[in-house]
C-alpha cells in the first residue's frame, strides 16, 4: 500500500510533526509505503515567522510544485491531506484533481474559519463551505477535537474518527529540576500572542515570589517586569527544555479559532510529568483533568492564584505531574493511537 502524505508543512511546522512525520516510522512497520509532499516548505516557514508573511514567488512555487504533484497521483493508493491540498483554490477544481484516488483529510485546526469567518465578504461567499465539501468528498475524515468532529459530521462526511494529537513516549521523561521555579510556555511567534494574556498576573506574580518564565520557539519575547528565559525550539531538544520546568502554561482567548486548538502544549507538558494551568476553553477541558493533572483560570486572581500554589508546593507538583504522565500514557501517547491511525488508513484505500 502506498500512500501520498499532503502536508502543509515540513518537519518544522508543529501540526505536519505531530500528524504526519512522527507516525512514518509506524506506518512503514506496518506495511504502508509513505511519500510525504509538504505545501510549505521549512525555509517557507522561517520566512515567515521572520518577515510576517510568506513571499508572493516562494507562494507560485509552493503551488506549482503542488500541482506537478496533484497530476501523477494515479500511483498511490491513498492520499492523505492535511487540511486542504490547495489553499484558497476553488474546490470543484481541487476535487477534480482529487477523483482519481481515495482521498483522507486530517484536521488539527479549525481552518474553515479562516474561510467563513473572513472579515471580506466575497470570501464569505465563494470559500465559506470549501472545507465541507472537501470533507463530503473524503472517505475518511480524521479531526483532532470533538469541535472539528461536530464540523465534519454538519459537512455529510462519509466516516469521521476522532484522533488526537499525541506526543511519542519515548521522547518525554521527567527531570531534576532547577532550584529557581521555571514556569514554562512552547509555541511560535505567531502563537506567543496568547502570552500577552498574561502580562498581568504574571508580572503581580514576579512581585509575590521568584521564578523564571521559559518561553520555547516565540523568539525574543519580553513581558514587562517578568524574568523572562527566551529558548530557541530545537525538534531533538524540546522534551528536554520542558522536562527540566516546572509548570506548563496555556492561555487562549474564547473565540470559534481557540475552539479547534488540540492541547498539544497541555499534552505535551504533562507527558514530561509538569503540572499545567491553562485557560478552561475547547480541547484543554478534555485534556486536563482540574485538581488533578493541573488547574483552570479563568481571571487575573485565578492565574496567580493557582501558579502560586503550584510554585510553592513541591508535593502537589509531583502528584499532579504523575497523574499528568499517566494519563498521557493512556491516551494521548503515539504508542497509544499509531497502530489505530494505521488501520483506519488501510480501511479509508479498501485495503
Amino acid at each position: 500500500m502506498k500512500v501520498l502524505f499532503l502536508t502543509r508543512f515540513g518537519r518544522q511546522g508543529a501540526s505536519s510533526r505531530m500528524r504526519t512525520f512522527q507516525y512514518q516510522p509506524f506506518f512503514e512497520s506496518a506495511g504502508i509505503e509513505c511519500v510525504v509532499s509538504p505545501f510549505f516548505s521549512d525555509e517557507m516557514l522561517l520566512n515567515k515567522y521572520n518577515e510576517g508573511s510568506y513571499r508572493l514567488a516562494a507562494m507560485l512555487v509552493s503551488y506549482w510544485r503542488r500541482c506537478r504533484v496533484l497530476i501523477s497521483i494515479r500511483e498511490f493508493d491513498l492520499l492523505v491531506i492535511e487540511k486542504e491540498a490547495l489553499p484558497w483554490w476553488p474546490v470543484w477544481l481541487e476535487r477534480r484533481m482529487l477523483r482519481d484516488v481515495p482521498y483522507v483529510l486530517d484536521f488539527d485546526d479549525a481552518i474553515f474559519h479562516n474561510y467563513d469567518m473572513n472579515r471580506f465578504a466575497m470570501v464569505r461567499f465563494f470559500f465559506s463551505h470549501r472545507l465541507d465539501m472537501l470533507m463530503e468528498g473524503a472517505k475518511l475524515v480524521s479531526a483532532g477535537n470533538r469541535y472539528l468532529v461536530a464540523r465534519a459530521e454538519a459537512s455529510g462526511a462519509q466516516r469521521i474518527e476522532l484522533v488526537p494529537t499525541v506526543v511519542d513516549l519515548l521522547r518525554y521523561t521527567s527531570s531534576h529540576r532547577s532550584a529557581s521555579p521555571r514556569i514554562v510556555w512552547i509555541g511560535s511567534p505567531s502563537t506567543s500572542q496568547y502570552l500577552l494574556e498574561l502580562a498581568e498576573p504574571l508580572r503581580i506574580l514576579s512581585k509575590r515570589m521568584p521564578f523564571t518564565l521559559r518561553v520555547i520557539g516565540a523568539g525574543d519575547f519580553k513581558l514587562m517586569g517578568v524574568d523572562v528565559e527566551p529558548v530557541l525550539w530545537a525538534e531533538g531538544k524540546e522534551a528536554e527544555l520542558i522536562a527540566v520546568c516546572d509548570v506548563g502554561i496555556m492561555p487562549l482567548r474564547n473565540s470559534p479559532w481557540e475552539q479547534g486548538k488540540c492541547a498539544y502544549k497541555l499534552i505535551q507538558y504533562m507527558a514530561a510529568s509538569l503540572p499545567t494551568v491553562s485557560s478552561p476553553i475547547g480541547t484543554n477541558l478534555e485534556v486536563v483533568v482540574d485538581g488533578e493533572t493541573g488547574f483552570f483560570a479563568d481571571s487575573t486572581n485565578e492565574w496567580i492564584g493557582q501558579l502560586e500554589l503550584l510554585l510553592r508546593d513541591a508535593a502537589m507538583r509531583k502528584r499532579m505531574g504523575a497523574a499528568g504522565r499517566a494519563r498521557v500514557e493512556g491516551k494521548y501517547s503515539l504508542q497509544h493511537t499509531a497502530p489505530r491511525l494505521a488501520q483506519l488508513l488501510k480501511e479509508a484505500a479498501g485495503a
